[in-house]
């Protein structure tokens, strides 16, 4: 029964972890928005404004494969199942 729980927890804290992505996408959208607003506004800074966008987008989407890398971790190499086998005497 105690295993169940810590695969349970294990599940959806992997669940916790992929809704990473949900709020990185709409980060994402609002960073194209606003460089577009900005463009808009003052076409000729458009390079130095579509680099800095590329570079934001780049640090926003490291916390995505964050996200999907700890729910791997979780799901498929859980550090906690064998600690607790050994506490439970298996």
């Amino acid at each position: 029964m105690e295993l169940a729980i810590v695969f349970a927890a294990g599940q959806i804290a992997a669940a916790l972890a992929l809704l990473n992505g949900l709020f990185t996408a709409n980060g994402q959208g609002q960073i194209g928005a606003a460089t577009i607003e900005a463009i808009a506004r003052q076409p000729e800074s458009a390079g130095a404004v579509r680099g800095t966008m590329f570079i934001t987008l780049g640090v926003a989407e490291t916390s995505a494969i964050y996200g999907i890398v700890f729910a791997f971790l979780l799901l498929y190499a859980n550090p906690l199942i064998p600690q607790f086998l050994a506490l439970a005497g298996y």
